[in-house]
């Protein structure tokens, strides 16, 4: 940007110092009065701001100091004469970066102009460096105490440092992905790419086309040469998600490159090399999918190499309150609402309620409660009827004697996305079954849930 505002009283000092920092390329704005360099800093958004300590009205101090208030981004660097230095010193103290003496000497200014502007250079990446950190680091998944989760984060500390293929189990919005994504974090491979892929949303030819690329021609369509997923996390992390719902023609795909690291593009005859690491998660039990022949056991072993698996949140229940309390902070403060608490009745419908939906439905829950509490307290008014309502009538369903087998499966299904909110995966999860299967069994019915 290059913008510099310039603060002085006197005419010929302003003309004297726009011609010197036009040449160097700055683009310079200049005012009379501390006055009007408030009034106008939003508009002009200058980088560093050159100001005279001696004004009529407000002077130097005054206006650096009301300067770190309004715009605590802009740099300032004051001028004083030589008998004002103690003065000078006083405005580094509120919030000044450095001062020049008069008579003015070129190198001197444009030193500590570029000086001013590299340290509000690395103020800026050190807040995104933060804010990248905490993003990294935010609990969002696996806040908690409780022994099973104390096991999970202990296990993903030792396994991070390997190359070790990882597979991940556990119940739909349990936390997989953000799993995955800390083993990454706190891996060697943490500077390359984390490269995520959902199984379940893609159909084998388009998934297949997104692992491996293509090259032009392959298909219809395929009018460039577009890499593949595999390509695009080379010496980083590859995340699949719902790896248990790909079709057998993919399973021996995805197999040949976990033995060999070698693939080709869908359309091309070069092979080519990738060293990922292969991070897995599913929400079906794969054992019981290789004993019915579904998934090839050659492969769930490549896969299965190491197994974390996250428990339900209803298996974590004293987990609830501090999740719950960092969900109220975080959706509180994304919607600028100040909630101070929930209350004791609330709580207890949270940690009484089963979570099919696990973290992410409590999340969602938290969220829609922050939104829609009309004080600084979320009250149980203020939670779902799902919740508050919860008994155990809400366990069952009634199936009359003689109901074919087909239209007993679409009730138990349709009963089943009731309580997940129309999650479909959580609801495939639930009952034991692939999400394609709920897709199979009501049709285009599936399709107009919501969730869908």
């Amino acid at each position: 940007m290059n913008e510099v505002l310039i603060v002085d009283d006197d005419r010929s000092v302003r003309d004297s110092l726009r011609k010197i920092l036009e040449k160097e390329g700055y683009n310079v704005s200049d005012v009379e009065s501390g006055e009007v360099a408030l009034h106008s800093i939003r508009r002009l958004s200058p980088e560093v701001a050159l100001v005279d300590l001696k004004m009529p009205g407000m002077n130097g101090i005054e206006f650096v100091k009301k300067l770190k208030r309004t715009a605590p981004d802009v740099e300032a660097v004051v001028m004083t004469g030589y008998g004002t230095i103690e003065t000078a010193v006083e405005a580094m103290r509120e919030g000044a970066y450095d001062f020049i003496t008069k008579p003015f000497k070129r190198h001197t200014i444009l030193s500590s102009l570029r000086k001013a502007q590299e340290k509000r250079t690395l103020l800026a990446e050190n807040r995104q460096l933060r804010t990248r950190l905490e993003q990294a680091l935010e609990p969002h998944w696996v806040v908690g105490n409780s022994a099973s989760i104390r096991k999970v984060m202990e296990m993903v500390e030792q396994v991070a440092p390997s190359s070790a293929t990882i597979l991940i189990q556990g119940a739909s919005g349990s936390g997989k992905e953000w799993v995955a994504g800390l083993v990454h974090d706190i891996s060697p491979r943490k500077e390359d790419p984390f490269i995520k892929v959902s199984c379940a949303a893609l159909p084998e030819t388009l998934l297949e086309a997104e692992l491996f690329g293509y090259e032009r021609g392959a298909f219809t369509g395929a009018v460039g040469r577009k890499e593949g997923r595999f390509e695009l996390a080379h010496e980083g992390t590859l995340f699949l998600d719902e790896v248990g719902e790909i079709s057998p023609a993919m399973q021996v795909k995805l197999l040949r490159v976990l033995q060999t690291g070698e693939f080709e593009r869908l359309g091309g005859t070069k092979t080519i090399k990738a060293d990922v690491r292969l991070i897995a998660a599913t929400n079906a039990d794969l054992k019981n999918a290789v004993a019915e022949k579904r998934f090839r056991e050659d492969l769930f072993y490549r896969l299965n190499v190491i197994t974390i698996t996250l428990p339900p949140l209803k298996e974590r229940r004293d987990d609830i309150p501090l999740l719950a309390t960092h969900f109220v902070e975080k959706f509180g403060k994304k919607n600028k609402k100040m909630i101070r608490k929930i209350s004791r009745e609330a709580m207890e419908y949270l940690q009484g309620y089963s979570w099919p939906g696990n973290v992410r439905e409590l999340e969602n829950t938290i969220e829609r409660a922050v939104v829609l509490s009309k004080d600084d307290e979320i009250d149980q008014e203020d939670l779902p009827v799902e919740i508050t309502k919860w008994d155990e009538s809400d366990h069952e369903i009634r199936i009359p004697v003689g109901m074919s087998m087909k239209e007993a499966e679409k009730i138990l299904i349709r009963e089943t996305l009731k309580r997940t909110g129309g999650e479909k995966a959580a609801a495939a999860d639930m009952l034991g079954i692939a999400t394609r299967t709920i897709y199979r069994k009501l049709g285009r019915e599936a399709l107009t849930r919501k969730g869908s």
